[in-house]
């Protein structure tokens, strides 16, 4: 999605986790965490998607508003970042992936930590039309993606049985 936002040109490849192929050797060498999604930049591996993002971001489209050089401007959209892998990916995590994956009826107790974070992130976008301020930046390219993450599983779920 950032990349495309960029415009910038990427050989996307496919990692079947199901297959362990993420625990292949080839793999390893890029990523000991045998994580997805990891970047190989002509012989430089990167992992965890936010790292990646700035990344593209910084080297690819250094004068793109999407990652602001303003240092609190961009504050505010690390701040965000943070936010997600802290806060929107742990409920996420927490709450619907038991559900979606194990078959898990809903933790009361959970639902009520997701919907206070659901909350939170509205109160953001009360305040300004995207979450990191008034144009669109890598923290809502990363919220999205990870709030979309429990619908695109379960729906490639679906396609596998």
């Amino acid at each position: 999605m950032t990349a495309k936002y960029l415009g910038i040109d990427v050989n996307q490849k496919l990692v079947k986790l199901v297959a362990g192929e993420q625990l292949k050797p080839e793999y390893l060498k890029m990523n000991p965490q045998h994580c997805v999604p990891t970047i190989d930049d002509n012989g430089f591996y990167l992992w965890e998607s936010r790292a990646i993002l700035a990344y593209l971001a910084n080297k690819y489209a250094p004068d793109s508003p999407v990652y602001p050089k303003d240092p609190k401007e961009r504050a505010i959209v690390d701040r965000m970042l943070y936010f997600d892998i802290g806060t929107v990916f742990m409920a996420v995590r927490e709450y619907l992936l038991p559900q979606l994956f194990k078959g898990q009826p809903a933790d009361p107790e959970k639902a009520e930590a997701f919907k206070k974070t659901l909350d939170l992130l509205e109160g953001f976008l009360s305040k300004t039309a995207y979450v990191a301020g008034d144009h669109v930046t890598l923290a809502d390219f990363s919220i999205i993606a990870t709030l979309s993450f429990p619908e695109v599983n379960a729906l490639y779920s679906s396609y596998k049985t």
